[in-house]
Parts: C-alpha cells; structure tokens; sequence
C-alpha cells in the first residue's frame, strides 16, 4: 500500500482521538523530560564530586614507599640452620626520588604523558602559642600544579601564583587557618621533623570540599618545602604524571615501576570508591528514567487498545477495501511512533528548559565556594539516548496492538453489524 495514504489515514485515527493522543504523548514528555533532568543533574554531581579529588589527583604517581628491605641478612644464611627474627625495621633508602630530574626529562618526552609535575611532602608541626598542630606542607611547582591540576580553582583567598612570586610564602588549608586565627598577609611559624623552625607568609587559603583534608593540608613552593627540610633543591618525594587517557593509567603504572624503580600507583587503584560511587549514581539515574519510559509506554499500549476496540468498524471496511494485515500493523504503529516522536522531542525541550532551571538554583556551601548553583551536565549524548529510549518503547507499545489489529477477520465484524 502507498505510504502517504498509510500516513493520512494514521494521521486521522490520531485527530479522531485527540484527548487520548495528548494524554500519551504528555506521559511520554514527562518521561523523557525527567529522564534528561535526573541524568544532566545526576552526572553534573558525579563530575563535581570527581573533580573534588580525581582531578587534583595525578593519573599516575611515582614515589617510594617507606618499607622493609626485600632481600634480608637472613635469606643470605645457610639454609639448614633455624633462625628467629623478629622486629624488621624499613630499609635506609627514603622518601626521595633517586635521579628525579632524569625520570621527569624521560616521562615529558612520553607521547602518552600529558603533563608532569614535581613534588615535595613535607610533616610539619604548625606553631600556635604553645599548641603544636600537626600538618603536612605539599612543595608544588606552582604553575604546573595550576596547569594540569587546576590549583587556582581550590584557592578560595589570595592568589595562586604569590606562592612563586613571594618567598616563604604558604597557602593554608582553610579549616587549618581557621584553627590558628591566621588571616592573609599574617606570619606563621612551622617546625621540620629534624626541628627547624621557619617563618612563613600566608598569601592564600586553600578549600579542597574535604575538611578534614584542609585542616592538616597545605601548599608552599618546592624550593621553601626544600629549605623547610633542610634539603638541596634537587630533593623530590613524587612526581605526578597526567596522561592524555586516563584509562592506560593501571598499565602504565606497571610500566614505570619497572622502568624507573619507584612505586607507582595509579589514579584507578587509589580513588576506587569514588569511581564506584559515580556508577552507581548514574545507574540508579538511568533505571528511574527507563522506568518512567516503560510506565508511559503502557499508557500509549492501552490507548491504541482503546482505539482497536472503538474503531473495529473502520478497520474492517480498510481490509475489505483491500488493506492487507501488513497495512492496517503499519497504521497503528506508525500512529505509536508518531505519539514517541513528538512527546520525545517535546521532552528534549523540557527536559533541556528544566535542567537550565535546576542549573540556577543557588547552591551555597563553604566547604565548595566555587560553586554557585546545583552542577547539571549537558552531554548531548543523554538527549540522544532519551529520543532513542522513547521511539523504542513507543514502538513495542504499539506493536501489540497493531498484530492484534492486523488479525481482525472483516467479514465476522460485518456480520456481527
């Protein structure tokens, strides 16, 4: 059968039936509409909550862990003889990075390296009165740290670059700050582990959205971390390295162990529940927007039921006419997907109209003052899937239907008239 005719008479069983038409395609636009809400907001909260340590973290981090020998006197004795040993103590070798400035030349000419940033850990002792506050000094190149880790987006005070500018200066945890009473432009006091006193500058104060990470935490420069330590200005604890694809992260860890003979950790291994918590989230989202598809395509299924129902009479006079089964199927399913197609692009619309709502809500915390309003994310990718979601559940909505419509015999629906 000719397809426009196909259409027109879809398109006249559909005015014929208006109010049950708008009924159908409204659920499918709540669907879709909440759909494209749930999953912008949802993601926009898993990119904040990522970005909170994720992106300040390096893909892959070399360092050396402090640790027992491998290989002990013991395994060199005689094999027949019984030994007890107890209380091992680590080995000599530190927490510095042996030919660091080799290591870092090698990793920057890595065609799959991004990015790679020194680094310099430093406890301290933070000096107030005659309170000693433990704490934990992180010597940063300042403007790669900036960079690669978007640092200035995390000082909520002062500005990010006076940590190179002015020397002897220090960007301090906020809550660490709000313990010690100190404002920008004060003069603290810090004590090494070998008890050297140093007297720093606070130029900034630091927010990362965790507080108990901000009131040990704190950031200097690497050369004021390296005279905190009383070390020469080639004493590097760790080196972060970002690549341009953070899936390679775990096999490349595994690389420069080997190559490099450092530890090596890789972002995947050292953030896995936060990876874990942002599936699930975007899980529970997707299921609550398939759902609401699924429960609007029963509604467009008892709609087209409805309408078989009420319009035997019409669909006995097109078989008679010559319409085969295969023609009146297509009507009815073209009439189903007519109904997906136009709620779901109306639920784009919507769903795009209360997202840019949800997105100016005010959202105040002082543990995040860089953020504003409720985070949404705007992945085209989701409006693609929610029109695909609803032309699929429309079309098994109305393929029942139209089988059943398709075996209506004619001649015993005349007859019983």
């Amino acid at each position: 059968m000719i397809k426009p005719l196909i259409i027109d008479i879809a398109k006249s069983l559909l005015l014929a039936r208006w109010r049950q038409t708008l009924v159908a395609a409204v659920g499918v636009t709540f669907g879709i509409t909440m759909f494209i809400t749930l999953l912008g907001f949802m993601n926009g909260l898993n990119d904040l909550l990522d970005g909170l340590i994720l992106n300040r973290t390096a893909h892959i981090r070399l360092f050396n862990e402090i640790k027992p020998s491998t290989i002990q006197p013991i395994d060199l004795a005689l094999r027949n003889d019984i030994h007890f040993i107890n209380s091992i103590k680590p080995n000599g070798h530190g927490q510095e990075i042996d030919n660091n400035l080799a290591i870092i030349a090698s990793l920057k000419k890595d065609s799959r390296v991004m990015g790679v940033t020194p680094k310099v850990t430093a406890q301290v002792f933070y000096n107030v009165g005659k309170v000693d506050i433990t704490g934990v000094i992180n010597g940063i190149d300042v403007e790669a740290e900036n960079k690669l880790f978007h640092f200035q987006e995390y000082v909520s005070h002062g500005n990010y670059i006076d940590l190179k500018n002015i020397p002897n200066s220090i960007i301090l945890g906020k809550a660490a700050a709000d313990k010690m009473l100190a404002n920008i432009g004060d003069m603290i006091q810090v004590t090494s582990p070998n008890g050297e006193r140093q007297t720093l500058k606070v130029v900034g104060f630091f927010q990362s959205g965790l507080q108990e990470l901000d009131k040990v935490q704190s950031y200097a420069s690497l050369a004021t971390t390296q005279k905190i330590l009383g070390k020469s200005n080639s004493f590097i604890t760790d080196i972060g390295v970002k690549l341009f694809d953070i899936s390679k992260a775990p096999a490349m860890a595994k690389e420069f162990l080997k190559i490099y003979e450092t530890d090596a950790e890789d972002i995947q291994t050292a953030n896995a529940q936060f990876e874990t918590g942002s599936n699930v989230r975007s899980i529970i989202s997707y299921a609550v927007g398939v759902t609401l598809l699924i429960v609007a395509g029963f509604g467009i299924y008892n709609i087209l039921n409805m309408m078989i129902y009420e319009k035997m009479d019409s669909i006995a006079i097109l078989k008679a006419t010559g319409f085969s089964g295969q023609d009146v199927k297509r009507i009815f399913i073209t009439i189903a997907l007519s109904i997906g197609l136009f709620g779901g692009l109306l639920g784009l619309v919507f769903g795009f109209l209360t997202s840019l709502a949800v997105d100016q809500i005010p959202f105040n915390t002082a543990a995040l003052p860089t953020i504003k309003t409720f985070p949404v994310n705007y992945n085209p990718k989701f409006y693609i899937i929610g029109i695909t979601f609803s032309l699929i559940t429309t079309y098994f909505a109305g393929w029942l239907p139209a089988r059943k419509a398709s075996q209506i015999d004619p001649v015993d629906i005349i007859r019983g008239k």
